[in-house]
Order: C-alpha cells, then sequence, then structure tokens
C-alpha cells in the first residue's frame, strides 16, 4: 500500500521548523561555536575524497533533526528509490529521469518499460570512445585528407553549459594540439567568433539537438553548413565534418549527416543533465576516454553515496534541506556558488541552470499554486576575484546569502605560495562572514567612533565548505552529482517537477511568431500589445534604414 505524503505545509516537521525559526533568529554562529566545542566535527560529513563542512550554517542540532524530520516526512527515501529504478519522476511530461543510468557500471541493471537501458548507454559510450579515439589520433580524416583539430559545439542549454563547463573544469587534461570552441547564441557574432581563424578542412562540427529542431542550434547548425561549403565547395564535405547527437536520426541525415556519425540519446535524459551522455563528445575528444570515464566514476561514487547513505548523513541531502531551510523559512532569495579554482570559472553559470530550471516553479506536481518560496537565484563567481567585486554585499549588505565555497588541497598548477594564499582566503571569508567583528573590536583598535560603525561586521552570514583533494575528473563529476541530487531533494520536499520546464517555452513559441512579422513586410499585428507592436515596428525601421545605409556606402 502506498505511504500517504502530506503537503509540505501540513508536515509535522514543517510546523515545527516555522516555530523554531524564531529561535535561529535570536541566536549567533559564534555563541552556538562557543556552547558547542564538538560543532565543527558535528556539521561536517566526510565522503570518499568529499569534505563536506556545514558548521557555520544558521542551524543547530534540532534545527538539523527537524529538517531530516522533514525530508522523512515528505517521503524522499522513496522518491530517491523511484529515481534510482526508472520512476515517473518527471511527473507533468510522465517519463523517468534517469541520468544516473548514463554513468552506472555495466555490471548494473537499471529498467525503462523492462528494458534494462545500462547496455545501450555503454553502446553509446563504445562508439563516442572509438571516435574520439579516431580523432586524437588524427586517424579520421577530413574532407580533403586533412586530419581534424578544430572541434566546435554546437548545442544551446543543457547542450553547452555542460560540455562548455567540463571542458574548461577540466582543461588541465586536455589534449594540446587541438581546439574546442562552443557555439550556442543566435546571435551572429557569436557564430564569426567560434569560427574565427579555423581551417574549415581541419574543423569539425558536434551538432546537439535531441530532436535537431531547436531554433537557435540548427539556425547555427545551418550556417556552419554554409560556412563549410562556401570554403570546399562541395556538399559531400558534410559528411566528414559534422556529427550529431539527438535522437531525430531521419533529420541528421536529411541535414546531410552520415547515419553512424549520430550518437544517440533517449528522452529520459533531461537537457541539464546530459553531460555525461553523447552530449559530452567534445569533452571526451578534448580529455580523452579514459578521463571521461573517471569523472563517469565520480558521478556514480555520489550517486551511490546519495542511495545508501542514511538521510542525516547524506551530502547531497544536506545541502538540499539547508537550500529549503534558507529559501522557504529565512526568506533567503539568492545563493552564491564560489569556486577557488579559476577552471571552474563556469560552474555558477551550470548551476544556475541546473538549479533555477530545476526548482524555478510555482506550481506542485499536483497542480497547486505553491504558497511557500521555492528555487533561489544562484550566482557567483571564482574566488578571489569575486572578493573585490561583490563580498562587500556577502559581508555588509541587508540581504542573507547562503554561500558555498569549493576548494582543493592540491593546484594543478603549483606557483610559488598561491596556492597556499588561494585557500587561506577561503577559509578567511567563510570565518569573516560567520563571526564579523563587533563594534567593541573596532573602537578597541583605535578606530574613531565615528568610523567604527562602518568597519563593524555583524557576521552570522551562513557559508558551507566543500573541499577535495584535487582537480581530477573523477572530483568534478562526484561535484556536479552533489548539486543535482541537492536540486532533487528540494524539488521533492516543495513538491515540484525538478525535471521539467514549461517556463522556456512561452518565448520560444512568441518569437516565432514575431520573427514572422520581423521578415513580413506587412505592419505589425494587433496581436500583440502596443509595447511589443511599437519595438517590432521600430526595429525593422531601424534595420531598413542600415540596410539602405550599407547599399549607398557600396555604391
Amino acid at each position: 500500500m502506498q505511504k500517504t505524503i502530506l503537503s509540505f505545509k501540513e508536515r509535522p516537521a514543517w510546523l515545527a521548523l516555522n516555530n523554531h525559526v524564531n529561535t535561529i533568529r535570536g541566536q549567533s554562529l559564534s555563541k552556538m561555536f562557543e556552547t558547542d566545542p564538538d560543532r565543527a566535527e558535528s556539521f561536517t560529513i566526510e565522503s570518499g575524497s568529499l569534505y563536506f563542512d556545514f558548521s557555520k550554517n544558521l542551524i543547530n542540532q534540532e534545527t538539523l533533526g527537524f529538517l531530516v524530520n522533514l525530508a522523512e516526512q515528505s517521503g524522499l527515501a522513496e522518491g530517491i528509490n523511484e529515481l534510482f529504478s526508472g520512476g515517473l519522476v518527471n511527473k507533468t511530461e510522465r517519463r523517468p529521469a534517469l541520468h544516473v543510468a548514463l554513468r552506472a557500471p555495466k555490471s548494473e541493471q537499471i529498467f525503462v518499460d523492462g528494458t534494462n537501458v545500462v547496455p545501450e548507454v555503454h553502446q553509446v559510450l563504445g562508439q563516442m570512445t572509438a571516435f574520439s579515439n579516431a580523432i586524437r589520433s588524427g586517424d579520421y580524416k577530413g574532407h580533403t585528407g586533412k586530419a581534424i583539430r578544430n572541434i566546435v559545439n554546437i548545442g544551446i542549454g543543457g547542450s553547452e553549459l555542460g560540455p562548455v563547463m567540463v571542458y574548461e573544469g577540466l582543461k588541465h587534461y586536455s589534449q594540446n594540439n587541438l581546439t574546442i570552441r562552443f557555439l550556442s547564441s543566435i546571435d551572429g557574432t557569436a557564430f564569426v567568433e567560434a569560427t574565427a581563424e579555423l581551417n574549415p578542412e581541419e574543423t569539425l562540427f558536434i551538432v546537439c539537438s535531441k530532436t535537431f529542431t531547436t531554433l537557435e542550434t540548427m539556425s547555427n547548425a545551418r550556417a556552419a553548413r554554409d560556412w563549410l561549403l562556401s570554403a570546399l565547395k562541395d556538399r559531400a564535405a558534410v559528411v566528414k565534418h559534422f556529427v550529431a547527437v539527438s535522437t531525430n536520426t531521419e533529420a541528421a541525415s536529411d541535414f546531410g549527416i552520415d547515419s553512424s556519425h549520430v550518437f544517440r540519446f533517449w528522452d529520459w535524459v533531461g537537457g541539464r543533465y546530459s553531460l555525461c551522455s553523447a552530449i559530452g563528445l567534445s569533452t571526451m575528444i578534448a580529455i580523452g576516454p579514459e578521463n571521461f570515464n573517471s569523472m563517469l566514476e565520480g558521478f556514480h561514487a555520489v550517486d551511490t553515496h546519495f542511495r545508501t547513505a542514511p538521510l542525516h548523513r547524506n551530502i547531497p541531502v544536506i545541502m538540499g534541506l539547508l537550500t529549503v531551510w534558507y529559501s522557504s523559512f529565512l526568506g533567503a532569495q539568492t545563493s552564491a556558488i564560489l569556486p577557488y579554482d579559476s577552471y571552474l570559472k563556469r560552474l555558477p553559470a551550470y548551476l544556475q541552470q541546473l538549479t533555477m530550471e530545476s526548482n524555478g516553479k510555482s506550481t506542485t506536481v499536483s497542480g497547486k499554486t505553491v504558497d511557500y518560496k521555492t528555487g533561489p537565484i544562484f550566482w557567483g563567481e571564482p574566488g578571489t576575484d569575486s572578493q573585490h567585486s561583490f563580498f562587500q554585499l556577502l559581508h555588509q549588505g541587508t540581504q542573507i546569502v547562503p554561500c558555498d565555497f569549493i576548494g582543493f588541497a592540491e593546484s594543478l598548477n603549483p606557483l610559488g605560495s598561491h596556492h597556499d594564499l588561494l585557500i587561506a582566503n577561503m577559509i578567511a571569508q567563510t570565518k569573516a562572514l560567520a563571526f564579523g567583528k563587533s563594534k567593541e573590536s573596532v573602537l578597541t583598535e583605535g578606530t574613531a567612533p565615528w568610523l567604527a560603525p562602518h568597519l563593524t561586521f555583524e557576521g552570522n552570514r551562513p557559508s558551507s565548505v566543500i573541499l577535495m583533494e584535487s582537480l581530477t575528473p573523477h572530483a568534478l563529476g562526484s561535484l556536479v552529482a552533489l548539486y543535482e541530487h541537492s536540486v532533487f531533494t528540494q524539488g521533492w520536499i516543495w513538491e515540484i517537477d525538478s525535471f521539467d520546464q514549461w517556463g522556456v517555452e512561452l518565448g520560444k513559441s512568441l518569437a516565432t511568431k514575431i520573427i514572422k512579422e520581423i521578415e513580413s513586410p506587412e505592419t505589425s499585428s494587433f496581436f500583440h500589445d502596443s509595447s511589443t507592436r511599437a519595438l517590432v515596428r521600430r526595429y525593422k525601421i531601424a534595420r531598413e534604414k542600415n540596410l539602405t545605409d550599407s547599399k549607398r556606402i557600396r555604391s
């Protein structure tokens, strides 16, 4: 018999937390550490090479107990089992979200509609491995017989943000004689820059589109085909210079791509969860199959931890519960991601999509309007540059911004004492945020009374630290999996579907109507509001003027 789950605000733990929050507001982190000498140990979890310190968060043991109770009363354990067993956790689209199958070992069995999908996953990984090795060795030749030296990944959303984040994150492991670029925007400037100084004879385009109909991706793919053919003059060249990652083999073939160069993925893989699939082909080419497989092993290690660790010692569960705590009870509207490693410069942008597209929802899975806060805004930049950018607000602003600091014990590029200084800054920031500096301390240092308020830091600003040994492919896989499962934890507790993204559809459908009006000589339709009509009209007038001016200059 299926367990009955109360709605979010009816759960006893929600009621307990709602009463408890005022107790926490009246406490300080300084006092919590003073009264609990073992706090750092009690609020730290280790798993493999992962060290997660959440002791500088605005919680005590009672808070943690209530939060774990909330997870239990939400049926999170059952939700995790449903996720890993191929249940229809994507409720509105009535399908599984089985990204965990993409990094499962061959020995595992994960079923969708009665079929074990793990062999299919490994068949595609084998296809990717063979193709990557052929490119990396130079055995694969372009249309004119030259080896491929340039890879341009064409995709958008998860088909770009995931691969570019991993490529930048693991650039240390990349093959140096290959140029890897990424193209997503429909802006013509993006295309020009992505292809600048590339030799068409040595360039391969990877077109990533599940349906092979995505507007931005296919517009760029057609522009890339024109760019190639303007140089090589032979339509047969497309076969050697384009491959596809898609479920639509027929459309890819119509484009000119050989069916053997269509890399499959499945409708149970969401775009923002797809970087372990064939969407990661450009990454595998860059870092090699061995390193790519090591990344998959890192993902799987956290998958196993998430599936088997008790809720109160489960890192992604605790991460997710902290987000629920700050959003739904303490009113925090944003969260900051602060990686102290320059290779992870694209991680905050990647996590923006992962978290905000997943949990930026105001309707429950049962169709009710939520009356509590979900889906905080995620943002951030690498340290230490970020310290000289927005940390002023983090320390002395009027908003609570929970922060995740991410650091590594070993640098991939040792240079004197640079890495020690980097990590010292990271640790110092967590201490400064938590404990601040009192007005009394400032005055004791001889500061003028009129200036003292400006040099006072109230502290009590929450943060967590994820510390790992070094930025290896395994470590990056583990790190991303932590956030994937944290997002699932949040969505399950909030009763929202973390795997659909209907919010992106309306703007896309309106754009298809507006582009027809822009390209038509007719005046804008009264279907639009007055502002939209005026913008379309203004753009068409300006565009026509520019075209006329350009013709006059050329003549």
